[in-house]
């Protein structure tokens, strides 16, 4: 498990503080790209080197609580499946321990001409170890 840590920013909020909804797939993204980048993957690297780009395919999101202005959270991020040209993740967004967001992204690989394409060979040995 990758662990993210990430302050509400009163760009991140509405009108009363709260973070807008969407900004949570945000938060998710950025902890997805620190990630790969832990086990030494850049996407900008993986797009030059092998033409191909990780895109979200699907999202699920539960929304239990709201975070605020301020706050600081953390995003636990784990992959759940992996498959020969996608992957999935678990990504929970938390505040001082309490869940607030829970997310399930499926990831696909995606080559330069819009189709789905396989997953570079250091791309799956890297989510395979771990």
């Amino acid at each position: 498990m990758h662990t993210f840590t990430l302050r509400v920013y009163y760009e991140d909020t509405d009108a009363g503080g709260v973070v807008f909804y969407a900004n949570y797939l945000k938060f998710t993204e950025r902890a997805r790209t620190e990630f790969l980048r832990n086990l030494g993957i850049e996407s900008s690297a993986i797009a030059r080197d092998h033409g191909v780009f990780i895109v979200v395919r699907h999202v699920e999101a539960d929304y239990k609580a709201a975070a605020r202005l301020d706050d600081l959270l953390t995003v636990d991020s784990r992959v759940v499946d992996l498959g020969k040209a996608s992957f999935t993740m678990q990504q929970d967004i938390s505040r001082a321990g309490a869940l607030l967001v829970s997310t399930k992204v499926a990831l696909a690989c995606m080559g330069t001409d819009g189709k789905a394409a396989r997953m570079p060979q250091i791309l799956r040995e890297k989510l395979e170890g771990l």
